[in-house]
């Protein structure tokens, strides 16, 4: 069964072997993982992130909200994995409801259309990096890789394309800082902070750009193409 025998395998956990009460008792204790599996799993690390890069640059400080700026991060993390979890509801949920395979059957479906989507987006340096710390077996195929595996990998690969568009976001922002020190500095004002009269000019200048279109376009479409 591929990544549930790492669970559920001959020396793992057998879920049917176990009273119902007890079963019960462990899903709701997994309920507790599911936000770590949304940060962890699917673009929210790379959204919020750039986001706060975003922020970062503006230098508004808490303006907007972090809880703005996660409701954001959620939805288009929910936007962005739509095809993924269409998918996963066609293949995967929609025949265990109707009991046409089981639950095992349909949870090991599920994690192979996510695993897809995260190996398609996991830079291959990262992936063969836990691979060889994971001393598993050579594979002909990546997505003979456990899904545990590839999870760590995926989320170092998001966190590295995450920062790349966060230095992007931020650089013209300083270029405006370092303009205004230069002009103050020129002046003889040097006592006055570039922060207080830069940051009116960059909100200006991203209200003007449609800021926030534009940030949102990039990281959106930048889960279209495939990391190398």
């Amino acid at each position: 069964m591929g990544d549930l025998g790492e669970l559920f395998g001959p020396n793992g956990l057998n879920l049917q072997n176990l009273s119902p009460p007890v079963q019960l008792a462990l899903a709701l204790g997994a309920t507790a993982l599911l936000p770590a599996a949304l940060m962890t799993t699917t673009c929210f690390t790379r959204i919020v992130i750039v986001l706060s890069f975003t922020r970062q640059g503006l230098g508004t400080q808490n303006v907007p909200p972090n809880l703005v700026l996660t409701g954001l991060a959620l939805f288009l993390t929910l936007f962005v994995m739509q095809p993924v979890l269409t998918d996963i509801d066609r293949q995967a949920l929609q025949p265990y409801l109707q009991k046409r395979v089981t639950g095992q059957q349909a949870l090991q479906t599920g994690l192979d259309i996510h695993k897809r989507f995260m190996l398609e987006r996991t830079r291959q340096s990262d992936l063969a990096l836990f691979v060889h710390l994971s001393k598993a077996k050579p594979v002909e195929h990546v997505e003979q890789i456990p899904f545990l595996t590839v999870v760590p990998a995926f989320v170092i690969s998001e966190l590295k394309s995450a920062f790349i568009m966060g230095f992007c976001i931020y650089l013209p922002f300083l270029m405006v800082d370092l303009v205004v020190s230069s002009v103050l500095t020129s002046m003889g004002m040097v006592m006055m902070p570039p922060v207080t009269i830069s940051a009116p000019f960059k909100i200006l200048l991203f209200v003007l750009a449609d800021g926030w279109h534009l940030v949102t376009f990039a990281v959106a479409k930048s889960f279209e193409v495939a990391s190398g």
